[in-house]
């Protein structure tokens, strides 16, 4: 369930009031309260974990943060990934990130992971176009319920991550499932499969 506060919040204030805060985004000034089950939780640390081994096989200057807000300048937008690489080589250039964990400027952003929950509509629409236009080079949408439109995950629906590749500024999509190998630019030797991934979110993993 997707619950939005009635008044709408500039950015700053969303920042001031909600942004210690892992249960809430800002949409357009929209106040989101985020409610993830326990297997979304699951799914989220399994990728955190997989990809954690790969930044440090690369000996890259990647992490993944516990918590983290993306703040789109010119809007009253900020998302909270559900999971973000960063590359701290370049947060000496974030003008909030000595204070908070507030990313501005995409050239610190690796990659991105959303887990699709109710509220799928944005995961497979609305951050899309967001992220596409921020610059955000390698974007994920790991449906392991297989809930998002048929326009994104074909027919009949199932379990599906979506790759996003940015390509000039728009993103170049493969979908992954069953035995699928995930094939990502930011980790060219992870070696991961799509149901490895939906089987993190099973309370007995197949």
């Amino acid at each position: 369930m997707v619950k939005s506060a009635p008044k709408l919040l500039t950015v700053d204030e969303f920042i001031t009031y909600y942004g210690e805060s892992d249960n809430y985004e800002l949409i357009d000034g929209e106040l989101i309260e985020m409610e993830p089950t326990g297997p979304h939780e699951q799914v989220s640390a399994f990728i955190g974990r997989k990809l954690n081994v790969e930044i440090d096989r690369q000996d890259a200057t990647y992490f993944i943060p516990h918590r983290c807000l993306i703040k789109l300048l010119g809007t009253d937008t900020a998302f909270r990934p559900d999971l973000i690489v960063l590359d701290q080589t370049r947060l000496i250039n974030e003008p909030l990130w000595q204070k908070e964990p507030v990313i501005t400027l995409v050239n610190s952003i690796k990659l991105i992971a959303e887990v699709v929950s109710t509220n799928w509509q944005n995961d497979y629409a609305r951050k899309v176009e967001d992220y596409a236009t921020l610059g955000v080079p390698e974007y994920w949408i790991v449906d392991y319920l297989g809930i998002g439109g048929r326009e994104y995950i074909g027919k009949p629906k199932q379990p599906t991550i979506t790759i996003c590749t940015l390509l000039e500024d728009e993103y170049q999509k493969q979908l992954f499932q069953n035995n699928d190998q995930l094939v990502s630019s930011t980790f060219p030797n992870l070696q991961l499969t799509a149901k490895q991934v939906f089987a993190a979110g099973q309370s007995v993993p197949m």
